[in-house]
Parts: C-alpha cells; sequence; structure tokens
C-alpha cells in the first residue's frame, strides 16, 4: 500500500430527544493513528452545551462520553479532516485468542458446519479471500432488512442484510475456521447511500487486513472510526442508563481527488 494518502473530510450530526435522565456514549471520533489536521465536537441539550469526557482504549478508539444528561432536545455535531494514512495496528496477544471466540452477533459455534463445508482446505489469505465472495455472492444488500437483534446465523438464513450483516457473517465464519476476525466501524468515502459503514479485520500472518464483503467503497481511502469483536462494541451511539431517542442522523465522508480502485482479490489495509 502507498504512503501517501488524500486528505479525508468527515462529519456527523444527530439530532433527537433526551427522554429521561441519561449517560450517553459515542463513538463517532475518528481513531488515534492518522494526523487530525481538524477536529470539532459539540453536544448540547435544549441548546445548552454539555461537557463530554474522551476515553482511549488500547486500539486508540476515542469515546465520548456525557454524564447525567436533562431531558430535552437533543443535538451533536462532530467534523475532523486528516492528512496521511494511520500507521499499521499491530496485533495484540489477546487478540488470537478474544476474536475468535463466538460473540453477541458472530454465533460461530452455531456456522461452524457451514464453514467447514464451505471452506474446508483454505487458510491464510486464501481463506479470506474466499470467505469474502462467498458472503458477496451469498447476501443481497437490502437497505433495512434486518433487525437490531439479527447476528450472523440470522443473516445467514435471511441471506440478505446491511454492511453490518455482511461483516458479522464474514467474522462467523472466518472465526469458525480459526481466524482471529474484528468488526471496524468506519469513515467510508466513496460510499452510496452516505452512512457510517461496517467492514472486518481479519488477522493474517500476524497482520491486520480490512475485508469488505459489500464491495461499495475501497477499503484504501477509509477512516477508522472503532474495532471490536461485533457492532455490541462499535456503535456510533449507546445509551447505558436512562431514555434517548435519535431522530435525526446525517453522515459526510470525502476525499481529495480520485477515490482509488479496489482490487477485492487481494488482502489490502485501511487506509
Amino acid at each position: 500500500m502507498p504512503d501517501a494518502a488524500p486528505a479525508r473530510h468527515v462529519s456527523v450530526t444527530l439530532g433527537g430527544e433526551v427522554l429521561d435522565p441519561s449517560d450517553l456514549v459515542l463513538s463517532v471520533a475518528v481513531a488515534r493513528g492518522p494526523e487530525i489536521t481538524a477536529e470539532s465536537i459539540l453536544a448540547t441539550v435544549g441548546g445548552v452545551a454539555f461537557s463530554l469526557e474522551e476515553v482511549v482504549d488500547g486500539t486508540g478508539v476515542r469515546r465520548h462520553v456525557a454524564r447525567d444528561l436533562p431531558t430535552g432536545s437533543l443535538s451533536i455535531s462532530y467534523a475532523a479532516s486528516v492528512a496521511g494514512r494511520a500507521p499499521v495496528q499491530g496485533v495484540r496477544p489477546i487478540d488470537p485468542i478474544e476474536m475468535t471466540w463466538p460473540s453477541r452477533y458472530c454465533d460461530s459455534d452455531r456456522l461452524a458446519n457451514v464453514a467447514r463445508d464451505q471452506f474446508n482446505g483454505l487458510d491464510g489469505a486464501d481463506l479470506v479471500v474466499a470467505v469474502r465472495d462467498w458472503v458477496n455472492q451469498r447476501l443481497a444488500y437490502v437497505s433495512g432488512s434486518s433487525r437490531v437483534l439479527d447476528g450472523a446465523t440470522e443473516i445467514f438464513l435471511a441471506s440478505e442484510g446491511v454492511c453490518r450483516d455482511f461483516a458479522h457473517l464474514v467474522i462467523a465464519l472466518l472465526r469458525a475456521r480459526g481466524v482471529p476476525a474484528r468488526l471496524v466501524s468506519v469513515y467510508a468515502p466513496g460510499l452510496s447511500p452516505m452512512d457510517f459503514h461496517a467492514v472486518v479485520e481479519a488477522c493474517v500472518d500476524r497482520q491486520w487486513w480490512a475485508v469488505d464483503a459489500t464491495g461499495l467503497a475501497p477499503r484504501a481511502s477509509m477512516l477508522r472510526i472503532a474495532s471490536g469483536r461485533d457492532a455490541a462494541d462499535t456503535a456510533f451511539m449507546t445509551v447505558p442508563r436512562g431514555s434517548i431517542r435519535l431522530d435525526t442522523m446525517g453522515v459526510m465522508a470525502i476525499a481529495d481527488g480520485t477515490l482509488p480502485s479496489d482490487d477485492w482479490t487481494a488482502l489490502a489495509q485501511l487506509g
């Protein structure tokens, strides 16, 4: 992958209502790694700004936490401009263990027979590409087709879903064949319709490689937001206490210049 990368510009706006006194966790900021040349985040309830505490985990994921929000109209905005690429993330000692376990949305134990029947005899990069292509052909991308609680098995049976569903099925099949895999939420220039996007990183030869079974945006232009076992770890907004209704959301991600092409038969890393 070349060292140079175009400047990228991302933003998100969220609007809704705090129905009960609440705590809120946001995962919308670009993860640590690339050079962030400009950045802002603002959150208000009833037009009054409230403070956000930034919490960074061991992989560079930045979460913003608000506590004891009062009831009222909620507005959140985030914007950032990024220059260059993030350094390639290393594989932690816990990753080959934790990222092969079944998880809430990636029930690899239930899909073990499917993974064995479809991909027996494959390993390494050949296995990763084969799983990506199989899921790409197996599932239809249909906006709004899946439920919030659907995991990889439900998506396998339904044969349709959105980006997180494609990612969950890829992860479950890879884990069932012993390959550590995790879900990554990203900003994806070129994605249409524009939204947050979910892809997979699979560990091959002690490196993380990006896998996107939807094929909707080039991997080299994507910007990491959060990574984890599945969507439960990477949701853009969670409410640990209280009740918040989300009414509106707008996401933007663009890159300067022409977007790169992507060879889906080859391993690649996030930009």
